[in-house]
């Protein structure tokens, strides 16, 4: 692979407002309510406005990817690099550094061409592999800074946690530059058993988990890591400004990058806690169209399924007839009948109720085409067989979301004590 062609981020750091001492940097500031919201600020912008300065002097090694930028576009590492402050190594997870790569795919090691600075392939690394990275590379600190999505099934969170874990073996603190959930602070869904631990999905929390990368940190730190006899090493979070929890990401003023290839707006995060479910069927989940997890559907399939999602009527959505040929993914070049998700009310909105309803009337409608991956993948997302299984036995949709509501509210009771932001 030959990095050089690609044209990356221009260098800059912005000047924003001072970064507060401490581990905890200031939090959330109520939001306008005459003047509209101000401009979320993110971790990562509060540190460049002191020029990085509280990183100068460590040995520092970035786990990032091309959301790890500034308000100005510039990339957090190209930033760093134009202060001054010069990482020793950076480590790319799911999708690479500079985010070439497709799903399940990674850039390599290299040399980064714009900064120099060397770039680790981290992706499916287990912490005992990425803590002899930190240690080749020579890391007293890990900043961590990837925006996340807010589903337990997209990996970049299992990035942070294992690099949490890799950290504390060597003795190195970990920084996270924390950034908005998109989807805001509630917690929906339920919770992974960890007989179906995988990847998707590595300690038990609720499937829309309603936190930042800052307060999941202190959760792992808190819940997990002892439980693995793990001490945990320094964690630093450099909080968001003007954020609130019951704010999405369109109230934000922030520019959407996207976080991985699939993932090409904000609307596509509200919908992927539930149809990224879609993974785990024989329905082709939208890849190799222009709006992935929002479009579904599988050859052979006809009207009917939208006739019937839209006599329910559910809250905050519309479904449209879709007829589409996925460019890559699943039913490449086939043409595929089947939905479009739009989303009419964000607040309403329920992803993974909508989801399991897309489940439950695509196998009355089409039971010959509605079919489980082989491998029994949805259990890994869902985080048991108990979805599957309920809906194999026909149960229907409001008897599944309900089999999982103690769990939810325990973990949503548990995480109270963890979180940054009201």
């Amino acid at each position: 692979m030959n990095l050089n062609r690609r044209h990356f981020l221009a260098t800059g750091a912005l000047a924003v407002p001072a970064l507060t001492a401490g581990s905890s940097v200031a939090g959330a500031q109520p939001e306008s309510e005459s003047k509209g919201p101000p401009l979320t600020r993110t971790g990562a912008d509060v540190l460049a406005a002191r020029g990085w300065a509280p990183l100068s002097g460590r040995k520092l090694g970035v786990l990032s990817n091309p959301t790890g930028v500034l308000a100005s576009g510039d990339h957090i590492v190209d930033s760093m690099v134009a202060a001054g402050v010069r990482p020793l190594a950076a480590f790319g997870p799911e999708h690479g550094f500079r985010g070439s790569a497709q799903a399940g795919g990674s850039e390599g090691d290299y040399t980064d061409p714009r900064t120099g600075v060397p770039v680790y392939d981290a992706y499916g690394a287990d912490a005992t592999k990425l803590a002899g990275m930190f240690t080749k590379a020579g890391v007293d600190t890990v900043v961590f800074d990837i925006a996340d999505v807010g589903a337990r099934f997209y990996t970049y969170i299992w990035s942070l946690y294992t690099a949490m874990v890799a950290a504390a073996k060597v003795g190195a603190a970990v920084v996270v530059l924390d950034r908005p959930n998109p989807l805001g602070g509630k917690a929906a869904g339920p919770m992974l058993n960890p007989a179906f631990a995988s990847g998707v999905g590595r300690k038990p929390i609720v499937q829309q988990h309603g936190m930042t990368v800052g307060e999941l940190a202190r959760f792992f730190a808190a819940e997990f890591l002892p439980a693995e006899g793990v001490t945990p090493g320094k964690l630093e979070i450099v909080e968001v400004r003007d954020w609130r929890r019951d704010q999405l990401f369109a109230r934000t003023g922030l520019t959407w990058v996207p976080p991985s290839p699939n993932m090409p707006t904000p609307d596509t995060a509200l919908v992927y806690p539930g149809t990224g479910m879609f993974e785990g069927t024989v329905f082709s989940e939208g890849r190799g169209t222009t709006r992935p997890f929002e479009i579904i559907g599988a050859p052979g399939l006809d009207w009917r399924w939208r006739e019937k999602l839209g006599e329910l009527r559910l809250p905050g959505v519309k479904f449209r007839e879709a007829y589409f040929v996925p460019t890559f993914g699943k039913f490449v070049n086939e043409p595929c009948g089947g939905v479009q998700v739009t989303i009419t009310d964000p607040r309403a909105f329920d992803a993974i109720r909508t989801a399991v309803t897309m489940f439950v009337t695509a196998k009355q409608v089409h039971p010959d085409k509605f079919k489980w991956r082989p491998d029994n993948f949805l259990d890994k997302l869902s985080g048991s067989d108990r979805l599957r299984t309920m809906i194999d036995k026909g149960a229907g949709a409001d008897e599944i979301v309900g089999s999982w509501q103690a769990e939810l509210a325990e973990f949503d009771r548990k995480r109270r004590r963890h979180l940054i932001y009201r």
